[in-house]
């Protein structure tokens, strides 16, 4: 693994999009116009074991879908925060619940609309093709695109970094 920069504290949470993140942003129609979405089964694998490592998994999407909340429940996603129009108010709300402060947190977003979220953050990531724009703003360019590993790749380089915190609280 690469040497790179990581946060100065343990992380506790990982506030992520869902579209072009955890899928590869892609839509699938039927004929009835029913939608389908593409996840990558090998980062729903390893969220078990980032949050069963004490972080809080939370989902920040524009998405209002039937199919992003049956995804996030059989995840066991923490939280899902649907709807969102303004990203970088809903990471606030967000840090505010659970008694966090930003250098506790990752986001990790592709598109314009995280870049808030991502300011609102200790530390950011993005999938490698993520817009220009916030490949420009993160903290953290990841090797992998939305969709196929991306989110395996930072939940695994956030048990790494909080390997360093070992002992201290996850509370």
């Amino acid at each position: 693994m690469p040497e790179i920069a990581c946060p100065k504290a343990r992380i506790r949470a990982l506030l992520t999009d869902v579209d072009g993140v955890w899928t590869d942003g892609g839509m699938y129609f039927d004929q009835r116009g029913q939608a389908m979405k593409r996840f990558d089964v090998k980062d729903g694998y390893i969220v078990a074991l980032v949050r069963e490592s004490g972080v809080r998994v939370v989902w920040v999407t524009g998405d209002d879908s039937d199919i992003t909340r049956a995804r996030a429940r059989r995840l066991g996603i923490d939280q899902v925060c649907s709807g969102v129009e303004e990203k970088g108010a809903c990471v606030q709300a967000v840090l505010k619940e659970h008694g966090l402060c930003p250098d506790e947190i990752v986001y990790m977003g592709d598109d314009l609309n995280d870049l808030p979220g991502m300011s609102a953050a200790g530390f950011s990531a993005c999938p490698a093709d993520a817009v220009p724009e916030v490949r420009e703003a993160a903290s953290l360019v990841l090797s992998r695109n939305g969709g196929h590993g991306a989110i395996r790749e930072i939940c695994e380089l956030i048990m790494t970094w909080n390997e360093r915190f070992q002992g201290v609280s996850a509370e």
